[in-house]
């Protein structure tokens, strides 16, 4: 019994976040179509661990703690801003660099470090933090069961990481690598743009 939850609307919620482009898709398709598929997979796979960290963070209250207490929530707030102002300067200078460079296989020592990025990536976002805290403040009621918060955070995780694998497993497909390696300086310039109107957005929002 899951004390009259609508858990299709909140995978539908949870869907659209995580399926629509952002920081992390976006990271998870240049890995995939620069430093290959392993690599793709380890950063969703540290991705989706981020998530599922922030989904049973806000299932269990700790969301609402930490918004609370302002400094470490701007502390995060910066430490996210900054990583991401940190790739849109490594894309930009791959944009810039002339020559065709194949694939970035240095991009990432490890599929450890691709996962570790991954992982810091969706921790040091805000808009998790929020998005997560939003959908178990509107969508769960004060009063759910712990196995009905257990049930939805697995729910949730579980399209999480078939969203995000299968961002991995798309992007590094033949046909998506020959694209990028046809247009290399113009996807490294777009991912810069990106990764730098981002990192600005946070910087500048009124999240609180």
């Amino acid at each position: 019994m899951l004390d009259d939850i609508n858990l299709p609307l909140i995978l539908l919620a949870a869907l659209l976040a995580t399926g629509s482009p952002g920081p992390a898709t976006l990271n998870i398709a240049g890995t995939a179509m620069t430093s290959g598929r392993r690599h793709a997979l380890a950063m969703a796979s540290g991705v989706s661990t981020g998530s599922l960290m922030w989904s049973t963070a806000a299932a269990f209250g700790l969301g609402a703690v930490m918004l609370a207490n302002a400094w470490v929530f701007e502390a995060m707030r910066y430490f996210g801003a900054g990583y991401l102002i940190f790739l849109a300067v490594k894309s930009a200078k791959s944009a810039l660099t002339p020559g065709d460079l194949a694939t970035r296989g240095g991009a990432y020592s490890s599929v450890k470090h691709a996962y570790a990025s991954g992982l810091a990536l969706h921790l040091t976002n805000p808009k998790a933090i929020l998005f997560f805290g939003s959908l178990y403040a509107v969508g769960v009621p004060a009063q759910a069961s712990p196995l009905t918060l257990l049930t939805i955070i697995g729910a949730v995780a579980v399209q999480s990481t078939l969203v995000f694998h299968g961002y991995a497993l798309l992007f590094s497909s033949a046909p998506a690598v020959r694209v990028y390696l046809r247009l290399r300086r113009w996807f490294e310039g777009a991912f810069a743009l990106a990764f730098g109107y981002a990192g600005f957005r946070i910087l500048t929002a009124r999240l609180g």
